[in-house]
């Protein structure tokens, strides 16, 4: 089973390739970043390395909690990150916490022999879900504490099912311990055999707290936000097109896709005291053109950053009640602004990430593909999230929420209690390793 896997793998790295031959850029980032590897380290004459490997942008941050804290009870340790996604390692490949930032070479022999001669890691840490058998193998073949945290497991995974046995011995094999997330997953997994394994929760609340709370204001958004009396398009304001920013609610909309979008231009166009601030997942200049034509009253925020607390101008001419946030990086702080936040993606793979938001204790609304998420369940169970499948239902979750104070105050509360109960991960993850 082995091989057949091997060969698999072989020729998924011939399709990447094949496909950056074409063009495709994402290929061409990993093909690129295969050929700079390997890449020695500074601190060779260490004696400990920690690996850690994230999938996807997403991931790193769940990694970041333990990483972080590993590094500061580990200080002379090297720390190595890869990841599977140019997402993550094109933002995070200057991360100073990091000896090394690489794209993971291929789960084939030869690269997995090569990665681990050259940076000789003492311990492996994985996030999530991300499975690399070949890598598996050689770890515990040289006795390397390897563990795996935030993970979920789910009856319908590959692991499951008959055909499927070779991967669920390896995980068995070849894991030190198993973090999960939930008792599902626990049971789950010593259903087939697996003992070595605990509920530690998920590292995604420690991480978004951290953000909260180290989250500085923003200048740009706080200019915009600020503007009282701003002339609005006549179509959207009182007889005059003003309508006082104090009267106006915010709603920040965060990873956002094409069907989110014309559903929150639809809510706008009904809810004239409406301010929004959207981010979409996809920042491209063809989708910003898009949304700029689903939002005529829009401005993107590169457009403001000219302006400055110091500016002598004593107001700013800008008929705008949308703001586009046309980088990356700055979302997380930006719930701040929110009295309620939109999730974009419940129109297609899944939901984003909730728990930025919800660490504010900002409501939170999402399209209706949420099930594969424990805590869009948790959070709707609670009161403080609400799903929609159309225009009507947005506009009939959102309403509450913004004209009665005492529902509003419930959702919010309920928000920052799930985000409270759920803290510690990182410690239960750590204080096992050490035991």
């Amino acid at each position: 089973m082995r091989l057949l896997y091997t060969i698999g793998i072989w020729f998924f790295t011939l399709g990447v390739r094949i496909a950056a031959l074409f063009g495709h850029e994402k290929a061409r980032q990993m093909v690129h970043g295969w050929k700079s590897l390997p890449h020695p380290l500074t601190n060779m004459n260490r004696r400990e390395c920690a690996w850690f490997h994230a999938s996807s942008l997403g991931e790193f941050e769940q990694a970041r909690p333990v990483l972080e804290k590993y590094k500061r009870s580990h200080p002379d340790s090297n720390i190595v990150v890869t990841f599977f996604s140019p997402s993550g390692y094109e933002v995070r490949k200057n991360y100073a916490q990091a000896d090394a930032v690489l794209y993971l070479p291929p789960d084939l022999p030869t690269c997995v022999n090569r990665f681990l001669k050259t940076y000789r890691p003492t311990v492996a840490f994985f996030v999530k879900y991300d499975f690399w058998f070949n890598y598996l193998n050689a770890l515990n073949k040289a006795n390397i504490p390897t563990y795996i945290f935030s993970a979920i497991f789910r009856p319908k995974q590959y692991f499951f099912k008959p055909w499927g046995r070779w991967f669920m011995q390896q995980i068995r094999e070849c894991y030190t311990h198993i973090f999960v997330q939930n008792e599902e997953s626990l049971q789950l997994l010593r259903s087939h055999g697996v003992e070595h394994c605990s509920m530690a929760g998920d590292t995604r609340f420690d991480r978004v707290y951290q953000i909260a709370s180290a989250a500085e204001h923003d200048d740009i958004t706080e200019r915009w936000l600020g503007q009282t009396n701003t002339p609005l398009p006549p179509s959207r304001g009182d007889e005059e097109g003003n309508i006082p920013s104090e009267q106006c609610k915010v709603l920040v909309c965060g990873s956002t896709w094409p069907p989110d979008e014309e559903l929150i231009a639809k809510l706008k166009s009904e809810n004239r005291k409406l301010k929004v601030i959207l981010a979409p997942h996809v920042i491209s200049e063809e989708h910003l053109k898009q949304i700029e034509r689903l939002f005529p009253d829009s401005i993107r925020y590169s457009s403001l950053t000219s302006y400055t607390r110091d500016t002598r101008e004593t107001s700013l001419t800008i008929n705008t009640s949308t703001l586009i946030i046309d980088n990356i990086g700055i979302l997380s702080k930006l719930y701040r602004y929110a009295d309620v936040a939109y999730i974009g993606g419940g129109f297609g793979a899944g939901i984003h990430n909730i728990l930025e938001a919800v660490t504010f204790g900002k409501p939170v609304l999402f399209g209706p593909n949420y099930h594969k998420f424990k805590e869009a369940h948790d959070i709707i169970a609670r009161g403080g999230g609400f799903s929609h499948s159309d225009a009507n239902g947005l506009q009939h979750n959102l309403e509450p929420l913004l004209t009665d104070d005492k529902a509003y105050r419930r959702a919010s509360e309920a928000c920052l209690e799930y985000m409270h109960e759920n803290l510690g991960s990182t410690d239960k993850i750590l204080s096992t390793i050490v035991k």
